[in-house]
């Protein structure tokens, strides 16, 4: 069967092809120790089972939801901003439910982009950026995140040709693979910048509760104007550990939210209303299982960084996020690097080319696994790469 031309321009999806390599080596009888996907291994806190559990008898949770989220669950979505953020936001038009916050960054290029049209992509960054603006017959240009820039595009370095042409920006701070992150004064910059453009700027902020040594990130709606031209898009994935239970939002920019709505009424159902239940559980509920579940990350962070000063790997300490950007030895790309951790040590990184060329000489390390296999992966490395 021929596949559609849009396909071959993406590939396979980076994830997958990790997962199928930890299988096929796991079969041959390796002890792999996967560093390579952010999926949170804490369990969900019990008072949000146990609403899933509830919501699962309501026999109207076993009908179709609302195409767009309960108005229950949109008002706690807005209840939180407000607490969190210090945004207003109206329920009804502003907020979105989303089967989690993948799906509607991936349908977002769909409700904007005519054939043509640019969006403005980070580089590296998460792949679906890129991939959902092809699948939509957009053309996605690359904004380079540099180290030297604490990976922060250069905004005034897209060429205004392509500016022209551009509709939609994608950010995401703090930012997944790099862990950088922003400033309220660096949002202001780009609300105003996508103003100038006509763009509709949309910010992927999923991580901006899993931080460390007190940081907390702003949003982009705090920004001076932000909702006449950006939407933000969240999930309850890594905040409460629930990436199995495809639940998320996207807020902001009404008529964005409205034209995604439309999008989404004509492929999918909903959110489950249960889920939707469970969710409402999780941000109005007791916020002390997200601290301690920061307290894990955070001494993980901090062994991990440790682990990397004494290999000698020149890596930025980690802010926010479960992930540490690794740059490889000169010379070297992060895929071949990532090839002789694994066949020297079992452990598992993920090439930083996933994330776009500017990954290129760069891994990805997550902190997402049990500490007794974080800490034997790290004696690993230092077993095999440590300074003699």
């Amino acid at each position: 069967m021929q596949a559609a031309r849009r396909l071959e321009q993406i590939g396979a999806y980076l994830f997958a092809d990790l997962d199928r390599k930890q299988m096929e080596l796991t079969a041959k009888g390796v002890d792999v120790i996967n560093l390579g996907v952010g999926d949170p291994d804490l369990p969900t806190p019990p008072h949000i089972i146990d609403a899933l559990m509830e919501g699962a008898t309501d026999v109207l949770s076993h009908r179709y939801p609302p195409y767009t989220g309960t108005l229950e669950y949109k008002t706690a979505v807005a209840d939180w901003y407000r607490r969190r953020f210090h945004v207003a936001l109206e329920p009804a038009t502003e907020v979105l439910a989303l089967i989690g916050s993948k799906e509607g960054l991936a349908h977002l290029p769909w409700a904007l982009l005519n054939p043509g049209d640019v969006a403005l992509v980070p580089d590296p960054g998460y792949p679906v950026y890129r991939s959902a603006t092809i699948m939509a017959e957009g053309v996605p240009h690359m904004m380079p995140l540099r180290v030297g820039s604490g990976f922060l595009p250069d905004l005034g370095a897209v060429p205004a040709d392509v500016l022209k042409r551009a509709k939609l920006m994608f950010l995401n701070y703090p930012n997944n693979p790099t862990g950088g992150t922003a400033t309220l004064a660096f949002f202001n910059e780009a609300v105003a910048f996508a103003r100038r453009h006509g763009l509709l700027l949309a910010h992927d902020n999923s991580y901006s509760e899993i931080t460390y040594d007190g940081y907390r990130p702003p949003s982009i709606l705090e920004a001076d104007g932000a909702k006449d031209v950006a939407v933000e898009f969240h999930s309850l994935s890594k905040t409460y550990c629930m990436t199995g239970w495809r639940v998320g939002f996207v807020v902001g920019n009404p008529q964005a939210v409205g034209l995604l709505g439309k999008i989404k009424t004509n492929i999918d159902s909903g959110v489950f209303r249960a889920v939707q239940h469970a969710g409402i559980a999780a941000l109005t509920g007791p916020q002390e299982p997200v601290l301690d579940r920061l307290r894990v990350y955070q001494g993980r962070r901090d062994r991990v960084m440790k682990a990397m000063r004494q290999l000698g790997w020149a890596v930025p300490e980690v802010k926010a996020t479960f992930y540490v950007w690794i740059p490889v030895p000169d010379g070297e790309t992060g895929a071949a690097f990532a090839a002789r951790v694994l066949e020297r040590t079992g452990v598992l990184l993920t090439p930083g080319a996933g994330y776009g060329r500017e990954g290129e000489h760069y891994v990805r390390l997550s902190m997402t696994i049990p500490d007794r296999r974080l800490d034997e992966a790290l004696d690993r490395l230092l077993g095999a790469f440590g300074r003699t």
